[in-house]
């Protein structure tokens, strides 16, 4: 079995950067300031609730990157 566990953080930045958004206008969404999003981009997990005002704002599921290693059964817990 494969130990890719998704890193939320680089997923995020990575669909942040495809959308040529940048890293200001995602703060000012969040209404936080732009550190607060790079150390977002560092996490490896990140809170539900957080994922989900991230995801409407990027218009991305980014829970099915979770499912995809769930239905791979990487799943350890």
């Amino acid at each position: 079995m494969s130990h890719d566990v998704v890193h939320i953080g680089t997923a995020i930045r990575n669909e942040l950067l495809r959308q040529e958004r940048s890293i200001t206008w995602l703060s000012k969404k969040l209404f936080c300031d732009r550190s607060n999003v790079y150390d977002i981009f560092k996490r490896q997990s990140i809170d539900s609730l957080l994922l989900l005002r991230i995801s409407i704002i990027l218009e991305y599921n980014f829970f099915t990157l979770y499912e995809k290693e769930f239905l791979k059964g990487d799943c350890h817990m």
